[in-house]
């Protein structure tokens, strides 16, 4: 019997991109030597993506539609796909070609090798300016100096998982603020790595603006890492420091205290901003408690065309999605 590669895919406005995607994608899938089946999440488009991925599931039933009931975000909605997928390996790219396809092939000989985590790493980003490659070498740097996890530099959301590894991100990697990457890279198993060129958009542009790449910076650094809780100890030592510094001064000079209104007002701009740092600090992990604990779902699903229910993985009894329609 042969074996099945799942690919997730996630959509949100590629009208214009899909019909191309699915041309590029259709005949590389195959001539794979596993079967496969190709999995559109429809992650609320406000365009005709959803009806385009239909007609393509009307067309072929290998072809299957999981559509969310509003946009829940890109990483929900490859855990969408994740669940969804039967799959005994998974791969996990975008629609608008910046993943290259042919990479598929050797994706599927590494899971036939074994390995259980295939990340993808980008060499070149053909549409990405300055900004966004020094921002992009700098979150890594900030959070592998951060976290005891180190990251592969350049990971994308372009990775492919086996069943085994996909069954454990279904079952225990349900946080509410995310990295799935990052998790994909911390779960363990054997992992590989295959370099890739990400080349220009095929249509549309990107979802991700920079405040938004600020924002899920910030919350991939909270999610990884305690330090920066600890820094009211730093800060602490550091104003202890700076006191103990001028009680010598003043015993030593005996001038008394440093003369100058200037003096105050910087010592006291300095310790007040350190202060509210830290509050801000706890304040964003405080953030991410509270969203736990609203124990909302991750996504969930209002349609689903050539997708058997009945099928999902890692169904859980406080379930993660819910579905509508078949």
């Amino acid at each position: 019997m042969r074996k099945l590669l799942s690919v997730v895919v996630s959509v949100y406005n590629e009208e214009q991109a899909l019909p191309v995607f699915y041309q590029e994608i259709k005949p590389v899938l195959e001539g794979l030597s596993w079967d496969y089946e190709l999995l559109f999440v429809n992650d609320g488009s406000q365009d005709d993506s959803l009806r385009i991925v239909r007609h393509l599931a009307e067309q072929e039933e290998r072809v299957k539609v999981i559509g969310l009931s509003r946009n829940f975000g890109h990483e929900a909605a490859m855990i969408a796909g994740i669940d969804y997928a039967t799959g005994d390996g998974i791969v996990c790219m975008d629609a608008d070609l910046q993943h290259p396809v042919w990479c598929l092939p050797e994706i599927e000989q590494r899971l036939e090798e074994g390995f259980g985590v295939i990340t993808m790493t980008r060499t070149r980003n053909a549409s990405a300016g300055l900004v966004k490659n020094v921002t992009s070498q700098v979150f890594y740097w900030v959070i592998n100096t951060l976290s005891d996890v180190k990251f592969e530099p350049n990971a994308s959301d372009f990775f492919a998982v086996s069943r085994q590894a996909a069954d454990v991100l279904r079952k225990n990697y349900r946080e509410r603020v995310r990295f799935l990457r990052g998790y994909v890279q911390n779960i363990g198993f054997r992992k590989t790595t295959i370099p890739y060129e990400a080349l220009e958009r095929v249509a549309g542009e990107s979802k991700y603006s920079i405040r938004k790449l600020f924002a899920f910076s910030i919350n991939t650094i909270l999610c990884f890492s305690n330090l920066p809780l600890k820094l009211g100890i730093y800060a602490g030592l550091l104003a202890a420091f700076l006191g103990t510094g001028v009680l010598i001064y003043t015993l030593c000079t005996r001038q008394g205290a440093p003369s100058g209104y200037a003096t105050i007002v910087i010592l006291n701009c300095f310790m007040f901003a350190v202060l509210f740092l830290i509050v801000g600090i706890i304040g964003e992990y405080i953030g991410i408690l509270f969203s736990e604990l609203k124990d909302r779902p991750v996504y969930i699903v209002e349609e689903v065309e050539n997708v058997c229910l009945g099928n999902k993985k890692g169904e859980r009894e406080d379930a993660e999605g819910s579905a509508g329609k078949e």
